[in-house]
C-alpha cells in the first residue's frame, strides 16, 4: 500500500470514530427497570441506571423515565433534565454516606428533577439532593426522606438559583431544605408548595455564615411540621452581604421553635399560621425580625417569646 493510500484509510477510519463518538450521544435518553447499562439508551434500548443515561445524554438533553424502578445514584456535570411524569416510582436508595444526586456542573448548567422518590435505607442514609455547583436548578414533584443528612442540600460556590415546588421531605436527620451558599456571588431559593416533617433540625434553613454574597429566599404555601428544631429558620454570620427569608400563606406547627431568626438575618412573617410550637417566635441578637398583622400566631407553649421581633399592622 501506498503511503497516500495508508493515509486515506487511515482518515477514513479516523472520520469513522468521530461519527462514532457523536452518535453515542443523544439529546433524549432512556431508562427502563427492564433496561441494560450496555444498551445506546434508546427508547427500545434503554438503559437501567441514571447515571449510564447521563453519560450517554447531550448537554441540554433529557432523560426519560419509561416505568418504575431503581435506577441509582447520579452525579451532574451538566445541563440536563430527568424526568419522570407518571409511570410510577424512580427511586434512588442512599447508605453508607452516600449523596443520592448529586449537582457539579458548570456556572451556566440548569438543571431540572422531577417526579423522583430519593430514600435512605439505613447505614448512614447521606444525603438526598446535593447542589455544589451550577447556574439554576429546579425540583418538581419529588419526595426525599429518611436520610441521616439533610433532604435537599443547596451550598453553590457562585451565583445560582434554586426553585422547588409540590415536594416533600421527611424524616432526615439535618434540615429539610438547606440553603448554605459557600463562596461569593447572589444566591436566590424559591420554595413553594413543599412539605417537610419530622426532621432532627429545621424545616426550612437559610444560613449565610459561609457565603461572602447575598442570599434572597422565598418560601410560600408551605408547611413544616414536627422538627426537633426550628420550622424556618434564617441567619447571619460573618462578612455576607445580607441574608433574607420571606414566609407566606404558610404554617409552622409542632415544632421546638415556629420561626427563627439569628444574627443579621431578616426573616419576614405574612399571612401564615404559628402554632403548636415549643416556642412560636423566636430572635437572636435582635435583627430584622418582622412579622406582620395578617398572622395567626397562637397555641404555643410557655417558651414562647417575641422579644426583638417587630409587629406591622396590615396597611
Amino acid at each position: 500500500m501506498t503511503k497516500i493510500a495508508s493515509l486515506f484509510v487511515a482518515t477514513l477510519l479516523a472520520l469513522s470514530c468521530q461519527a462514532v463518538s457523536a452518535q453515542a450521544q443523544l439529546a433524549r435518553t432512556y431508562v427502563s427497570s427492564f433496561g441494560n447499562d450496555a444498551n445506546d439508551c434508546n427508547r427500545l434500548t434503554p438503559c437501567r441506571t441514571f447515571q449510564r443515561a447521563h453519560d450517554t445524554t447531550l448537554a441540554n438533553g433529557e432523560i426519560t423515565v419509561l416505568d418504575p424502578g431503581g435506577y441509582g445514584a447520579v452525579n451532574i456535570t451538566k445541563t440536563i433534565s430527568i424526568i419522570n411524569d407518571g409511570v410510577g416510582e424512580a427511586g434512588i436508595l442512599v447508605s453508607g454516606g452516600a449523596v443520592g444526586i448529586s449537582i457539579n456542573a458548570g456556572v451556566d448548567d440548569r438543571i431540572s428533577l422531577r417526579g423522583l422518590t430519593v430514600k435512605g435505607i439505613g447505614f448512614g442514609g447521606g444525603t438526598g439532593v446535593r447542589f455544589t455547583s451550577g447556574g439554576y436548578m429546579t425540583v418538581e414533584n419529588c419526595a426525599i426522606r429518611n436520610l441521616t443528612g439533610h433532604g435537599i442540600e443547596f451550598a453553590p460556590s457562585g451565583s445560582s438559583r434554586l426553585a422547588v415546588s409540590n415536594t416533600l421531605v421527611a424524616d432526615n436527620g439535618g434540615d429539610g431544605f438547606n440553603v448554605r451558599p459557600t463562596g461569593s456571588g447572589t444566591v436566590r431559593a424559591m420554595f413553594t408548595r413543599v412539605e417537610s416533617y419530622g426532621g432532627a433540625l429545621a424545616g426550612i434553613a437559610v444560613i449565610g455564615d459561609n457565603s461572602s454574597g447575598k442570599i434572597e429566599a422565598i418560601a410560600t404555601d408551605s408547611v413544616v411540621a414536627n422538627h426537633n428544631g426550628t420550622g424556618f429558620y434564617v441567619a447571619l454570620a460573618g462578612s455576607n452581604q445580607g441574608t433574607e427569608l420571606a414566609v407566606f400563606r404558610s404554617v409552622s406547627a409542632n415544632n421546638f421553635v415556629g420561626a427563627f431568626q439569628v444574627g443579621a438575618a431578616t426573616l419576614r412573617l405574612g399571612e401564615s399560621m404559628v402554632t403548636g410550637n415549643a416556642s412560636g417566635l423566636f430572635a437572636a441578637n435582635f435583627g430584622n425580625a418582622i412579622t406582620y398583622g395578617t398572622n395567626s400566631v397562637s397555641g404555643n407553649g410557655a417558651a414562647n417569646s417575641t422579644a426583638g421581633w417587630t409587629f406591622i399592622n396590615r396597611q
